[in-house]
């Protein structure tokens, strides 16, 4: 630390956040050390985040384990959307993964209380946008929407996807460069889409989640509901905040692909404690 500028308010922030968030998909503070020169937080020790375990993994993950972490997400979402609080920084980095497959939300240092109703519903069906693109990246191995040189590239590759909005949908897109009102109407998906080749069920919840009208975007809680999580086992529906999924029996990750085919090179570089189901 600054010492002439003291504690850094997102530390404060965070630290005062997540001393009365307790659920299994959010990861635990145990204590704070505080001296002269440092602020230490301490965590629980969880051994990768699903950034390097796709990476460890590329190609795609197996759809069950996808099914598993997605409705962990969900579930933490859906929590801290009871809570009133956005997070604000979602990404794969931030998502933490013990070695049996429990996903637990970190890095509070961006999160927003909300004050209202309205921002409540908006700025948690943002959250799950942001989970829908984790969700098509978890999927097919790769960024839902690629990152462009700019941000009109950018919402070129998003748009090309989701449709092109209406100025009634996204106020203030008619003041983008090369903006031509005749062709800015609501459009569906193209049938060679990504959602488009995704299976019934869960290209239906990926579409829901990533909506291009906030408003028409599904809720965390609702999502839980969503029939693509029907194969999980009925007792995960109702736990406990606190109870980790890994608790109801049957419940487990199946081995990844890329494990079956090279077994010899699984998690070598993550210096995990072995796991059969990994």
């Amino acid at each position: 630390m600054k010492t002439d500028e003291g504690i850094p308010f997102t530390a404060i922030r965070e630290a005062s956040l997540l001393k009365h968030l307790k659920h299994a998909n959010i990861v635990l503070l145990h204590d704070i050390i505080h001296t002269r020169e440092t602020l230490t937080f301490v965590f629980e020790y969880v051994q990768t985040d699903l950034a390097q375990y796709m990476t460890q993994h590329p190609g795609g993950l197996h759809s069950h384990n996808v099914r598993i972490f997605m409705f962990q997400l969900l579930r933490a979402l859906s929590y801290i959307h009871g809570h009133r609080i956005l997070h604000r920084d979602l990404k794969p980095h931030n998502l933490l993964i013990s070695y049996l497959g429990e996903l637990k939300l970190a890095d509070f240092g961006e999160e927003r209380p909300l004050q209202t109703d309205s921002f409540t519903r908006r700025g948690g069906t943002d959250h799950c946008q942001g989970a829908g693109c984790i969700f098509i990246e978890m999927l097919q191995g790769s960024p839902a929407f690629a990152g462009g040189s700019d941000e009109l590239e950018q919402l070129q590759n998003i748009w090309t996807v989701l449709g092109v909005p209406s100025e009634d949908s996204w106020p203030g897109v008619s003041l983008l460069p090369n903006y031509r009102p005749g062709e800015l109407t609501c459009l569906r998906p193209h049938a060679d889409s990504t959602l488009e080749q995704l299976s019934c069920k869960t290209g239906d919840l990926a579409q829901k989640m990533l909506r291009l009208v906030p408003t028409e975007r599904i809720s965390a809680q609702e999502a839980l509901q969503h029939p693509y999580f029907s194969t999980l086992p009925a007792p995960i529906m109702h736990l406990r905040d606190a109870v980790s999924i890994f608790k109801v029996p049957g419940v487990c990750l199946e081995t990844e692909f890329r494990d079956i085919w090279n077994p010899g090179q699984k998690l070598k570089s993550a210096r995990l404690p072995a796991a059969s189901c990994w």
